[in-house]
């Protein structure tokens, strides 16, 4: 589901189902000063279907400034209370930088995901990528109270 505000109207989404078609992607496009640009969010099961099809299609597209979603990867290189490493977090950050995307760590880590499971750990699996060079690459804020 995607919410876009009446005030960006002029702006003119558009869900691209032409370019990625895949029920847990939604790429959406905007222009700006006569340019395209595009957001991406991914829902990644525990199969990680949606990394899968976005590591096989091949797709190539400029302008993405920003990826986010749920990528069910945990890793130490995100979550500093899980000890390890996971290939499927490189084909992640693969995928990231074939959109000339990085990782933005926030300035206050707290868990995104909080476990029901007594004894389970809480996790971070919410992560948020942007162009290269962005000034806001790691300088956001995590709020858990919101």
């Amino acid at each position: 589901m995607v919410y876009i505000n009446i005030r960006l109207s002029s702006l003119r989404f558009t869900l691209r189902s032409d370019i990625i078609n895949h029920t847990d992607i939604l790429l959406i496009s905007f222009t700006s000063n006569r340019s395209q640009y595009f957001i991406l969010n991914i829902y990644s099961d525990s199969s990680h279907l949606a990394l899968k099809y976005l590591k096989d299609i091949e797709v190539n597209i400029d302008n993405v400034l920003v990826m986010t979603g749920n990528f069910n990867i945990r890793d130490r290189l995100w979550d500093s209370s899980f000890p390890h490493h996971s290939s499927i977090s490189d084909d992640l950050l693969i995928i990231a930088d074939s959109f000339q995307l990085s990782l933005s760590m926030p300035t206050n880590p707290y868990p995104t995901r909080y476990s029901d499971t007594v004894g389970e750990a809480n996790s971070t699996i919410d992560l948020m990528f942007l162009r290269y060079g962005s000034t806001e690459l790691n300088y956001h804020s995590i709020h858990p109270d919101w």
